[in-house]
C-alpha cells in the first residue's frame, strides 16, 4: 500500500472517531470517552508515522505540516528558529523535514501555547540546542498536572528539558536571521497562553490555534479559553494583516486575510445564534437540534470538530 493511501485511510479513521466523539459530547460531556480512548492518544499514535510536508512561504520562512499543529521555521546564518515543536514521537520525520531546508542548527523555539500538539516536542528540540520562549502561562501549564475535561485526558508535567526558560507577560522581541520577530500575547482565546508570532520582513503572521483554517476550532475552557476571546483574537488578527500577509494557522492550510475574515464571521454568527437561544431558556439538546451551524458545516465541519460539537463549545461560553 502506498504512503499516500495509508495517510488517507488514517485520516478517514481519525475523522470517523471524531464523529463518535462529537455525538458523545451532546449527551454526557463528563463521560465523553467512557467507551472510546481519548483523542489525545489517537493523535499521538498517528503522529509517530505522519508524513511531514514542507512548504516554503516567503524569504527564509517555511511551514511544516503533519505533526500536530503547524510548525513555522525561519532558517539562516543564525541557525533555525521554530514556532512550535509538534508531537514528540514525530521527531525523526520533523528532523528530516528541517534538514531538507538547511543544515543550520536549531537555536530557538517559540511555543504558541501549551497544548501537546504544539509543545510535546519541546524536550527534543531543546536537546538539539534550542532555547524555548513562551508566555508565562505556557510554562505554568507545562510544569503542572492539567486535566482537559473535553479531551478526558490528564497531562502529566512536562520533563524539565521541555519547559520554556524565556518567559514574558505581554510581548517579546527576537532579532534572528535579519528578522525582528514580534511575539504578542492574546487575551484568553483558545487557551490563556496563546501567542501571535510575526515575521515583518517576510510579512508572515503565525496565529496558531486562534485560526483553524476551514475547520471549527477547539476551545479549551479547562485552561482559560472562551468563545468571546476567540472572536476578539480573530478580529485582532484581521487588524494586523493586509491582503499580502501570509497567515499560518494552528491547523489547516496556510491562509490569508480573507480566511481570517471568514473565520471571524463564522464565529460571530454562530455565537449570536447559540446565545439567543440559550437566553430564551432552551437546553443544549434543543439548541443542537436547531442546527445553528448548518450554513457553515459544509466548509468548517469536515475535521475533528463537527457542527454539533462546536455548538456545545459555544454553549459553554455564552
Amino acid at each position: 500500500m502506498s504512503n499516500q493511501n495509508e495517510d488517507t485511510i488514517s485520516r478517514r479513521r481519525f475523522i470517523a472517531t471524531a464523529g463518535l466523539i462529537s455525538t458523545a459530547i451532546l449527551t454526557r460531556p463528563e463521560s465523553l470517552f467512557s467507551q472510546k480512548e481519548s483523542p489525545v492518544i489517537t493523535i499521538m499514535r498517528a503522529a509517530a508515522t505522519a508524513k511531514i510536508n514542507v512548504t516554503k512561504l516567503r524569504g527564509n520562512v517555511s511551514v511544516l505540516e503533519g505533526s500536530g499543529g503547524n510548525i513555522s521555521v525561519l532558517h539562516g546564518p543564525d541557525g533555525k528558529l521554530m514556532v512550535d515543536a509538534g508531537i514528540g514521537v514525530s521527531r525523526p520525520n520533523v528532523l528530516n523535514a528541517l534538514n531538507s531546508l538547511s543544515g543550520d542548527p536549531i537555536k530557538m523555539l517559540i511555543n504558541s501555547h501549551w497544548h501537546f500538539d504544539h509543545a510535546d516536542g519541546n524536550a527534543w528540540v531543546h536537546e538539539e540546542g534550542a532555547t524555548i520562549i513562551a508566555h508565562e502561562n505556557t510554562r505554568k501549564h507545562l510544569e503542572t498536572t492539567v486535566k482537559v475535561d473535553d479531551w478526558d485526558y490528564t497531562f502529566p508535567p512536562a520533563p524539565r528539558d521541555g519547559l520554556p526558560t524565556v518567559l514574558f507577560k505581554d510581548q517579546h522581541m527576537v532579532d534572528f536571521n535579519g528578522e525582528s520577530i514580534q511575539i504578542k500575547k492574546y487575551k484568553p482565546a483558545h487557551t490563556d497562553s496563546d501567542l501571535s508570532i510575526y515575521f515583518p520582513k517576510a510579512d508572515v503572521l503565525h496565529v496558531a490555534d486562534t485560526l483553524w483554517n476551514s475547520y471549527y476550532p477547539f476551545i479549551d475552557y479547562s485552561t482559560g479559553g472562551n468563545i468571546d476571546g476567540m472572536i476578539l483574537a480573530a478580529q485582532a488578527n484581521i487588524e494586523r494583516t493586509t491582503n499580502k500577509t501570509i497567515v499560518v494557522p494552528g491547523h489547516g492550510e496556510v491562509g490569508n486575510r480573507a480566511d481570517l475574515v471568514a473565520f471571524h464571521e463564522m464565529l460571530v454568527t454562530i455565537r449570536e445564534k447559540v446565545a439567543k437561544q440559550k437566553k430564551e431558556g432552551k437546553s443544549l439538546e434543543e439548541i443542537v437540534a436547531s442546527k445553528p451551524t448548518a450554513a457553515y458545516d459544509a466548509k468548517w465541519g469536515g475535521f475533528v470538530i463537527s457542527g454539533a460539537t462546536f455548538t456545545y463549545l459555544v454553549y459553554k461560553g455564552v
